[in-house]
């Protein structure tokens, strides 16, 4: 039987409380598109696990989160800085260009982190009317590359970015991930840190279909919902997704599904050296980065599958998940020896 756990989180089914609560408030007829009491329910554990100064409207997806996150700051001939590895560079399939119509100044980066040097390198064309205007960065927590921003990277990125007049985007489709790494509240890395806008993700750690925009240091532009609808992420069945977030909270299910997808990881990672396997980034979230032959990738794959990260180097990912288990990391380690 094909092991679909290290392709993606994504993969992962909807954690069984979830599934139960989306039961339990399917009865009866309330009101739609988010006037409905548990949607407001939602929007108030949110404000304790950001601030009350928190506004937060909720999606479909991530990319819609993303798209809308920015298009909420920015006008069409304004550019957002992110890192070459970015979610909204390579896996939107130029929605974020395409919808918003800005553009889109990727950098390269150190394992899936900007820092202030590089994001310097884009500022010295602002005001020129032949150029797009940088006007937002937008970072990813935990990145791409399954490593994590520190508090006070963060704290020191935004600083320097409101200091140049520029927003910052935090992509949190891993949040729940980055923060258990730190050992921190949601509160403490986004709101403390001086993150303006974050998309987040609750679909790769247990929720079916459910990512919210959350406004934290900015106040949201009086026109959000209208951008919501008219980018298709305005739900008429609001509830079915804001349900989702109150057990997720309230029973502290993001934090128990990310520590454990974080644990298998680092178990994943700890296996893979002690039997020579190379580790090729550091693992400090759920992904693990390795090298594995072409060779014998195509043995393993028809068993344990997982995606290349790097066609010319070798270069695997392998996720874990709140349901990954000590035995297919076993079974996987197993069959690589």
């Amino acid at each position: 039987m094909t092991n679909y756990c290290f392709g993606s989180d994504n993969h992962s089914p909807i954690h069984p409380t979830i599934l139960n609560y989306l039961q339990e408030v399917n009865t009866g007829s309330m009101k739609a598109y988010g006037y409905d009491p548990i949607t407001v329910e939602a929007e108030l554990e949110f404000k304790k696990a950001f601030g009350d100064k928190t506004e937060v409207f909720f999606v479909f997806n991530g990319t819609g989160a993303n798209i809308l996150a920015i298009r909420s700051f920015l006008q069409p001939f304004n550019a957002v800085i992110c890192a070459d590895t970015a979610h909204i560079n390579c896996d939107e399939c130029g929605a974020p260009e395409f919808i918003n119509g800005v553009k889109l100044l990727y950098l390269p980066n150190e394992n899936g982190k900007l820092t202030i040097e590089n994001i310097e390198t884009r500022l010295h064309d602002r005001g020129d009317e032949h150029h797009n205007d940088p006007a937002l960065v937008s970072i990813t927590q935990s990145t791409e590359l399954g490593t994590v921003y520190t508090l006070e990277e963060l704290k020191e990125l935004t600083e320097f970015c409101h200091s140049r007049n520029l927003k910052v985007h935090m992509d949190g489709a891993r949040i729940a991930n980055g923060a258990v790494s730190l050992g921190c509240s949601l509160k403490e890395m986004t709101t403390d840190c001086g993150i303006d806008v974050l998309s987040f993700g609750g679909t790769k750690n247990g929720l079916m279909m459910a990512e919210a925009v959350v406004f934290l240091n900015t106040p949201a532009p009086k026109w959000i919902r209208h951008l919501r609808k008219q980018n298709m992420q305005l739900m008429s069945k609001m509830r079915y997704i804001s349900a989702q977030f109150l057990p997720y909270f309230r029973d502290g299910i993001w934090k128990q599904n990310a520590l454990h997808a974080n644990n298998m990881a680092t178990l994943l990672s700890d296996s893979l050296k002690a039997i020579g396997v190379e580790v090729t980034r550091p693992t400090q979230s759920n992904a693990v980065f390795c090298k594995i032959p072409k060779d014998l990738k195509a043995k393993i794959l028809p068993h344990y599958f997982f995606y290349t990260w790097d066609e010319d180097e070798d270069e695997v990912r392998l996720m874990c998940s709140f349901v990954t288990t000590k035995q297919e990391i076993d079974g996987l380690i197993d069959f690589l020896r």
